[in-house]
Order: C-alpha cells, then sequence, then structure tokens
C-alpha cells in the first residue's frame, strides 16, 4: 500500500517535519484500520491497545487444546470495508465468501415435526434472485410469503438519507405492512436480530432498512456469507500485526490511555503511564463511555449523547461432542432458543469429535444466567436439532459473554451517533458505534477507520491518496 516504499521512503516526502505523527487509540478493528490508513498516507503512527491483544471485541483465545473465538463474526459481500481490510493483511482467503448464499433453516416447533427450508439465491437480477427462494421457503405459509414480496419491495421504496426512519422502530413498520409475527420470526428477525443485535420492535427503522436493502436488495450476491475459516486472532491479531509492523506502525499492547490533551500550539499530547507521546493528530478508536471519558473539553457539542448509546449482549454457547453431529458449516433456527449454529472443529484445532459454536445475539435474558442453567437449556435443543447429537458425548460445554457486544440500534440512535470529526483540529474518532450508517458490525468498525483517517489526514494537511481507500467514506 506504499507503492512499494519501506517505512522511512514513504515518510522522506512529509515537508517541514510537521504534520507527519498519529497515534491511535485502540486496536480493534477501528483502530488498525485507522493506523493503517495513516501509515500508508506517510504518517508515523503509534497504535496503543489496553489488551495484550489486537482485534478489539473480535478476538480468540486458548482453552487447553482448542483456540476458541469469543463468538462467531460473519460478514457479507456487501461489505466492501471489511473486504478491503482482509485484502490489506492479507487475509481473504482464509476467510472466503460462499459462492451463492444458501443459509439452511430448522424449524422444530411444526406439527409435522423437524422440518428443513433455505434461503439460497439465484442468479438472476435483484429482486428475482431471492423469487424461488421465497415461493418454496415452507417456514411460511403461501400468503405469508406474498405479503413478504410486497413488503420487501416497499422496504426497497425507503430513503434511507431520510432521518424519520431512525425515530421508527422497525417492528411496528413491518406489522403495518401485514407482516404477521410468524413472517417476523421466520424471516425478517432470523436476518435482523444476526445482524443488527436486536428484535424488529427495538429496532430503529433507519438502520434495519439500511440492512435489507444493502444485504438483500441491492445487489444480487451482496448477502453472500463469508467467515473465517481460522481463529480470529489468525486475523485481527496476527496477521493485522504483521501489517502494521510492515507499515512502520509502532504497537503498544498492554498500555493504557490514561489522558489526551492539546496545547496553543496544537500539539496533542497523550499520557500512558511512564510517558507522554507528543503528537499532531490522535485517533480515539475506543468504545463510546471511554472516548467519553479521554474527550477533551470542547470536542464536541453534546459529549453526554456519547453516555445515551446504549449497548447490547451476545451470548456464545460453545459445545464439543465425542463425535460428530453437524453435517453442515452452519446453519439457522426457528422453534427453539438457539438461533445460529457453527461448525468450527477444524478452526480450533480439535483434532476428534465436533465443535459447535452457538451465536445468541439481542441476548438480555440470558447473558447472566448460569452455565449450568444455560447447559440445562441448549443441550436438549441441540438434541432436537440434531439427531445425531441424541447419543454423543459431551466433552466440553463452556459459554462466552460478550455484556457490551454492540451499540443498542434502537430507535433514536442515529441522532447520539457522532461522525469521525471533533470540534477539535486534530481529534478524530473511530469504532463501529460512530455514524457509519451501519449497524455494529466488522464492516462499521472498519468504515470509521477509513472516515477516522481521512478526516485525521485532512487536519493534518496531508492528502488522501486515491490508492490507499477503495471503500468510500460514510457521509
Amino acid at each position: 500500500m506504499t507503492d512499494g516504499m519501506g517505512p522511512e521512503e514513504a515518510h522522506a516526502d512529509i515537508p517541514g517535519g510537521s504534520g507527519r505523527d498519529a497515534v491511535v487509540v485502540g486496536g480493534g478493528l477501528a483502530g488498525i484500520t485507522a493506523a493503517l490508513a495513516l501509515a500508508d498516507a506517510g504518517v508515523r503512527v503509534t497504535l496503543i491497545e489496553g489488551r495484550p491483544r489486537l482485534g478489539g471485541l473480535a478476538f480468540s483465545f486458548q482453552r487447553g487444546d482448542l483456540t476458541v473465538d469469543n463468538g462467531q463474526h460473519v460478514y457479507l459481500r456487501c461489505c466492501t470495508a471489511y473486504r478491503w481490510f482482509l485484502d490489506r493483511i492479507e487475509g481473504t482467503a482464509l476467510a472466503p465468501l460462499q459462492d451463492r448464499l444458501d443459509v439452511p433453516v430448522l424449524d422444530v416447533a411444526r406439527p409435522e415435526g423437524r422440518r428443513l427450508g433455505r434461503l439460497r439465491r439465484d442468479a438472476l437480477p435483484v429482486p428475482l434472485h431471492l423469487g424461488r427462494s421465497l415461493a418454496t421457503y415452507p417456514h411460511l405459509s403461501l400468503a405469508e410469503r406474498a405479503k413478504v414480496g410486497r413488503a420487501a419491495l416497499a422496504l426497497k421504496g425507503l430513503d434511507l438519507a431520510d432521518p424519520t426512519l431512525d425515530t421508527e422502530d422497525f417492528g411496528s413498520w413491518l406489522a403495518a405492512h401485514g407482516q404477521s409475527a410468524r413472517a417476523v420470526e421466520a424471516l425478517w428477525d432470523l436476518v435482523g436480530v444476526a445482524t443488527l443485535n436486536a428484535v424488529a420492535g427495538d429496532a430503529s427503522l433507519g438502520l434495519a432498512a439500511m440492512v435489507f436493502k444493502t444485504g438483500l436488495l441491492s445487489d444480487p450476491g451482496a448477502a453472500d456469507i463469508g467467515w473465517a475459516h481460522v481463529p480470529l486472532g489468525d486475523l485481527h491479531d496476527r496477521l493485522a500485526r504483521k501489517a502494521l509492523d510492515s507499515a512502520g506502525v509502532r504497537i503498544e499492547v498492554r498500555t493504557r490511555v490514561t489522558s489526551i490533551s492539546t496545547d496553543e500550539n496544537g500539539r496533542w499530547s497523550v499520557q500512558v503511564p511512564g510517558e507522554t507521546l507528543e503528537t499532531d493528530a490522535v485517533v480515539l478508536a475506543v468504545a463510546q463511555r471511554e472516548a467519553y471519558d479521554l474527550l477533551p473539553d470542547g470536542a464536541l457539542d453534546a459529549p453526554e449523547r456519547l453516555l445515551e448509546i446504549g449497548t447490547a449482549p451476545i451470548l456464545n454457547v460453545h459445545v464439543v461432542y465425542d463425535r460428530k453431529v453437524l453435517g453442515r458449516p452452519f446453519f439457522a433456527a426457528l422453534g427453539t432458543p438457539v438461533q445460529w449454529v457453527f461448525d468450527r472443529t477444524e478452526a480450533s484445532g480439535l483434532r476428534g469429535g465436533q465443535y459447535l459454536a452457538l451465536s445468541q445475539s439481542a441476548a438480555q435474558d440470558e447473558i447472566d444466567e448460569p452455565v449450568a442453567a444455560l447447559r440445562e437449556r441448549y443441550l436438549p435443543e441441540l438434541e432436537r436439532l440434531l439427531p445425531r447429537a441424541r447419543g454423543a458425548q459431551v466433552k466440553d460445554f463452556f459459554v462466552t459473554r460478550e455484556r457490551t457486544a454492540t451499540f443498542a440500534p434502537t430507535p433514536g440512535v442515529g441522532r447520539l451517533r457522532p461522525g469521525a470529526r471533533t470540534k477539535v483540529p486534530g481529534l478524530c474518532l473511530a469504532g463501529a458505534w460512530t455514524a457509519t450508517g451501519w449497524p455494529a458490525t466488522m464492516e462499521s468498525a472498519v468504515r470509521s477507520g477509513v472516515s477516522a483517517a481521512g478526516a485525521a489526514l485532512s487536519a493534518l494537511g496531508r492528502p488522501r491518496p486515491s490508492h490507499l481507500f477503495d471503500v468510500e467514506e460514510a457521509a
């Protein structure tokens, strides 16, 4: 990304010795992206992360011989920023996309028993690409399928730039457009809960419309699913760190920033234990509450709005069986507390049996339940869904909890999300919670890093090289 130049050569064209330094606070996807983009533009960057690793909330850890992701993360073909990020760290081959959207959906609550349906696309233009799948989707009645089609066309007609969409909730809009409770459960929430981390009634219509218009109604391949076939740490820590090192970024982990301030000359001081870093620009790529604590006076008109951005939890249930019980890479479920199940056997390094990871979004009612209670609930449900699990031995059962996994996409949240630029020159914000136009996804995090890097380059008086940003900045 520096056209073959080393870090020293890349910095050599910066005149006068000023405007060449930046500190990025936070080593999640937003911070990594901002640091890479700034370094690729010839800025000398220091990246500071309080944890002992990079990757933020998309990371891996060891549990005995297993390498475990804290939670299952996926992306879509329409996630152009995250795909740019994968390319930039040379990780695209490790997180491939489906050739074509194909989601198995198991329903175990029907009177006729366990039934499999599929949501998949054909090689046809929008909206015909989903027509056959919807017409044969067994989890909805014929009348419900027809009403879903009409609602999808109405959704396609919404203007995402209309700020009033953010004031309405998606559930009320669906009800007003003839969607039954069953249609919401079997289709709209099946997709929406996983992407928004909220049920339709709790989600902003603006964010929900963005998800469905972009993912399902923009391009035939937009919703094709990709996921890491290796531990997330291989991507977001190991490969990201290698890319940062190659770009000349100084990385400091296990380091907490205690304060940031600016002087009368516009230079910034970033205080960490035992050291003060002097710099020309700062990107705060941390959670909204931490950003609030670090922001200097006057940085935002109403900084207290950051504290009004709520959070939503995700619960992840991990089960290791002594044998193979699932013959496909993943599936979604209806009629059961189980939402999405992924086979993580190969990625985890498990040598015998099978390791399944259950991703449970919008988990407010379960996030603090004891492991024993969750085991009692979810193991029988897996046996209902997977007949081969009934005779299998459970070798391990554990949970990971992300209590503040995402910002809550509630109606009105749009007015609370700040852009990348603050009112103080040289200070920029990044994070999935900023005003990217996307819900709290890896895509939103990377987009925010791109926007923050662009804003920082502008503040530094540095050009924004066109070859660095293949992703459009969010407005």
